[in-house]
């Protein structure tokens, strides 16, 4: 499928996404645990310059990121439940409600996983709702990181179903943090899932342009990546998430 991205999440029409272009649908990345102060606001300042939608870091980060893009237009994202997404609703919700109050524009949350591997999409539904209803009440949105990689695809399908139920506002492919990270075919599975109306971040893996164009060709509205700058330029980026 071939869907024009627009980055509130919904996919409409067709058309071709240039280097110049692309960086709008750009979560610039940066979430590894050793990150330092430095590192985080280099990406920041590389954010602000090539345009990127957003900032993703994580929580402890929040507040340093929001001042460093103070009216650029960029966004500030954070995760939840990261990376593996084994934390107690309630943890899940109380981490999100903090990040929001930090600054963060956006929330990705980890879901259960196991509860995804044992097909209990009623432990999806509340897990998801419990921070969807912290990170709502912010005026924030919710991403939610299905794990593909460690799922089949009726697995896929019963959380992307999960996350819809709950109330998300973005199904995501991936961490890059627990083996593969976004492919074509998962993209285009999760976008028939979810249907038009709900945003589809590929992310793990996506380094080139190319990646990236044949993801939104797929019906992603979003792109996560700490290839960002190489994506835009054309060239081939060599970060693992």
């Amino acid at each position: 499928m071939s869907n024009e991205a627009t980055t509130d999440g919904t996919a409409a029409g067709t058309a071709s996404h240039s280097a110049g272009t692309i960086a709008s649908y750009i979560d610039h990345t940066l979430l590894k645990p050793e990150a330092s102060e430095a590192e985080v606001l280099k990406v920041c300042a590389e954010a602000a310059e090539y345009h990127f939608k957003s900032v993703c870091v994580n929580p402890i980060w929040v507040k340093t990121v929001k001042t460093a893009l103070k009216g650029t237009g960029v966004l500030t994202c954070s995760v939840i439940g990261f990376p593996l997404g084994a934390t107690p609703s309630d943890v899940k919700a109380f981490e999100a409600r903090g990040a929001v109050l930090d600054g963060a524009d956006e929330i990705d949350m980890v879901i259960n996983i196991a509860a995804a591997r044992a097909n209990d999409k009623g432990a999806l539904v509340d897990d998801i709702s419990a921070v969807a209803e912290s990170v709502h009440a912010g005026g924030a949105i919710l991403k939610v990181i299905i794990e593909t990689a460690l799922l089949d695809d009726a697995q896929k399908v019963l959380a992307c179903e999960a996350a819809v139920e709950a109330g998300a506002d973005f199904v995501k492919t991936s961490t890059g943090f627990n083996g593969g990270g976004a492919t074509v075919e998962d993209v285009a599975l999760m976008r028939r899932t979810v249907g038009p109306e709900l945003g589809v971040k590929a992310s793990g893996g996506v380094r080139s342009l190319a990646d990236a164009q044949a993801m939104i060709a797929a019906g992603a509205t979003r792109i996560g990546a700490s290839s960002g700058i190489a994506i835009v330029k054309g060239e081939q980026g060599s970060s693992a998430y």
